[in-house]
């Protein structure tokens, strides 16, 4: 750039980076954030032809990364291309039409920026669940090899309920293919399943389960009960499942409580409390914030016959 092209865009830049308070100062002293915002503003007001960001968007408060979105966009409007180096899937989605995937240098798959998000985000799931079954065995392993168990009292757990009547014995988490899994994948299947030992014939049992996140805020819950569902006579082992088609749970970390209560929900038989950890992963369909994705559908002009007064 020319003296006399820095000098038309100098207030800009400064502005735009944020730092007016510091300009005169020596740029030895700016933080890394400061210098990294500073030449950013920079490379986005020298009317760029072809401009490569580097995870910049990522520095600075959340007033500053809305003004380098808003800048950008506008930047698509004119034709400027646009190469994006990130880490952020996020990105990749909201920003980019085509992507390239490189591990350690090494192209593994080009197309459109969902189509690579997606494939990316398969590869991260499945090698999670690979690791996570690997230590699941090891510590199965372990546990085989100890000579002696120590007595687990109710104290240690903080419950006072241990299956008199009926006993959860195991609870484990499973994938469409029945396979045991642990972790899910938001929007695909995946299913609870809650082994018992009845000790004597009870009636009408309720299975009940409770959802928090490791942050311990409840997300859901629900029972056989509340679902409108009559267990009937049980005695003996058996398993209750409670199966979802798709699950529902935004990525993240959650724990699951486990119950089960006489048919009137009064007395309680046997509860794990918040014993079974799962971990949720992103699928390959957008998704949305919070806790859980609800299962809505939009319509264009309204679902109902009101009319908006006019003003």
């Amino acid at each position: 750039m020319s003296k006399k092209q820095i000098d038309g865009v100098f207030d800009d830049i400064v502005e735009f980076a944020g730092i007016g308070d510091f300009i005169d100062s020596p740029v030895k002293i700016y933080s890394s954030g400061m210098y990294v915002r500073l030449g950013f503003s920079v490379a986005i007001h020298v009317d760029p032809e072809i401009l490569i960001i580097d995870e910049v968007i990522a520095v600075g408060d959340e007033e500053f990364q809305r003004k380098c979105f808003d800048h950008l966009a506008d930047l698509r409007r004119r034709g400027v291309t646009i190469v994006v180096v990130t880490h952020g899937m996020a990105t990749v989605e909201t920003m980019c039409d085509g992507a390239a995937w490189l591990d350690h240098g090494v192209l593994q798959q080009e197309g459109t920026a969902a189509d690579i998000a997606s494939a990316y985000l398969r590869r991260v799931n499945e090698h999670e669940r690979a690791e996570r079954q690997a230590e699941a065995v090891a510590a199965a392993e372990a546990a085989t090899e100890l000579t002696t168990m120590p007595e687990v009292t109710p104290e240690a757990v903080g419950e006072e309920w241990f299956g008199e009547d009926i006993e959860i014995s195991e609870v484990w988490f499973s994938d469409s293919a029945g396979e045991t899994v642990a972790t899910g994948t938001t929007g695909e299947p995946l299913t609870v399943n809650i082994s018992y030992r009845a000790h004597r014939l009870v009636e009408d049992p309720v299975f009940g389960f409770m959802i928090h996140t490791e942050n311990d805020t409840p997300v859901a819950g629900s029972n056989t009960r509340l679902s409108g569902i009559e267990t009937g006579k049980i005695e003996g082992d058996g398993v209750m499942a409670i199966k979802m088609e798709q699950l529902q749970l935004l990525p993240g970390n959650y724990e699951f409580t486990i119950g089960i209560n006489d048919k009137f929900v009064q007395h309680t038989y046997d509860r794990h409390y918040r014993s079974h950890p799962l971990a949720v992963r992103r699928g390959t369909l957008p998704i949305g914030v919070g806790f859980v994705e609800l299962d809505a559908t939009w319509l264009a002009g309204g679902g109902s016959d009101h009319t908006p007064e006019s003003s």
